[in-house]
């Protein structure tokens, strides 16, 4: 099923907001990493974009204009490689192994009271995300609620 290039984005933006950003995660996922990359990149390329190419214009003068061009559109759509990258890894099903990992993180989480979505059949990134993120804000106040 294809989607359009807006309804990926779009995909991008929320998996950004939802993958907990935890640094015991970012050995075992790329997600994290990239999630600040495109972070920092929506920050930093549309100002280097137009400093890069003011910069040619000046330097070169206005013959060099394409080039400018060319170079701020280079700037300009690396954060929007690192949203197509988030929004397609987020509706990519999870390989068997980080499956299982899933449903027992699920179950275990169950077990110590939290409250969850039933566990999907076929779980994407986009359900991982959410779990770890629940599991992460989530456990530290179960583990609290049965120390006090």
């Amino acid at each position: 099923m294809a989607h359009s290039f807006g309804t990926i984005l779009r995909d991008g933006q929320e998996y950004m907001k939802v993958w907990p950003r935890q640094k015991q995660l970012f050995s075992l996922f790329p997600d994290g990493k990239v999630v600040l990359a495109t972070e920092f990149a929506i920050k930093v390329m549309p100002p280097a974009a137009v400093i890069a190419a003011a910069s040619l214009i000046n330097i070169h003068g206005a013959e060099y204009a394409p080039q400018a061009i060319a170079i701020a559109a280079f700037f300009m759509s690396l954060p929007l490689q690192g949203l197509m990258w988030l929004g397609h890894r987020s509706k990519q099903s999870l390989p068997p192994a980080i499956k299982g990992w899933y449903q027992e993180i699920h179950t275990k989480m169950r077990q110590q009271g939290c409250e969850l979505q039933s566990a999907k059949a076929r779980p994407r990134y986009k359900e991982l995300a959410q779990l770890l993120k629940t599991a992460f804000e989530e456990l530290d106040k179960v583990f609290t609620r049965q120390l006090f």
